[in-house]
């Protein structure tokens, strides 16, 4: 067992989302982004002037792509969304999924400029969920009977891509096409995390191909090498962080969002830091997200 190194980090921010999740980082305007799932919020945060604010949505958002300065990508549960930057004004770009009982989880953008988005039943039902593939406004089904996708990112090179059913906990690695970011292969497992405490959740690839990969229920962020070897755990002073993101002028701090999603009143009494979003308390050699080609 790889030992828990204890937090050394910050609150970046103290408002407490359920379900804080799908953080990223826009370099151009130095402002990491976020989402209160099941709250229907968007957090924005300049970094350097620590200015915050928490935009409304009239859906539940979950990931965020940057598609140039004025524009964004959200992925929701009513579809895919184009939203003007100066106005918040949304117009629907892509629909997902014909299912209402479904919204949008886990996603990111590959180097060529395509997404990979999961989905899922709104209270996990087993199997309801897939992971998709968009690449411009085309939309294609990869992998069906997912019931919680997460993990989902890509490695340096652009050719494997990483992935989980938490539900199962395995973390899965499949070959893809650099240049489409289309699998080219059957998924293989990487690490079988089935018996370990917690649940595999949201995660990110750095410039060295690592997996920097959250682990909800067990207060901690865990780093994978590409062959599945576990490397390291930094603890996180929150039970169920969800996600991390690499922030910063150079890509160099990493943040990571949490979740009291579930908690009763005495459990958010015992951890009274659940659903806040922190930084770890060290530099990592991390990569701008890329932004969403149209």
């Amino acid at each position: 067992m790889t030992d828990l190194v204890p937090f050394s980090g910050r609150t970046l921010s103290e408002a407490a989302s359920e379900l804080g999740e799908g953080p990223t980082f826009d370099p151009g305007t130095g402002t990491a982004w976020w989402f209160n799932i099941t709250g229907r919020e968007l957090h924005e945060l300049h970094l350097e002037s620590g200015r915050k604010a928490i935009h409304p949505l009239p859906f539940l958002g979950s990931v965020l792509a940057v598609i140039d300065p004025l524009r964004q990508l959200i992925a929701s549960d009513q579809g895919l969304f184009v939203r003007d930057t100066e106005s918040s004004k949304l117009g629907h770009f892509a629909t997902l999924e014909e299912k209402p009982g479904n919204r949008s989880n886990d996603g990111r953008v590959h180097p060529c400029g395509a997404l990979w988005i999961g989905t899922m039943g709104r209270s996990a039902e087993k199997h309801a969920g897939a992971i998709y593939h968009v690449a411009g406004s085309r939309v294609t089904k990869l992998y069906s009977n997912i019931t919680i996708p997460n993990a989902i990112c890509f490695s340096p090179d652009g050719a494997t891509a990483y992935f989980t059913d938490t539900d199962v906990n395995q973390l899965m690695r499949v070959d893809i096409d650099p240049a489409t970011a289309l699998p080219t292969g059957d998924p293989v497992l990487l690490s079988d995390e089935s018996t370990s405490p917690g649940g595999v959740d949201g995660a990110v690839c750095d410039a060295d191909g690592l997996i920097w990969n959250a682990r909800w229920g067990a207060s901690a962020v865990e780093v994978y090498k590409p062959d599945g070897q576990k490397v390291a755990r930094y603890a996180v002073p929150a039970t169920q962080p969800s996600c991390p993101a690499f922030v910063g002028a150079k890509a160099e701090r990493l943040l990571v969002t949490s979740a009291w999603q579930g908690m009763d009143d005495a459990a958010r009494a015992a951890d009274p830091h659940a659903g806040k979003t922190f930084e770890l308390g060290f530099e990592v050699k991390g990569r701008f997200e890329p932004t969403f080609r149209l």
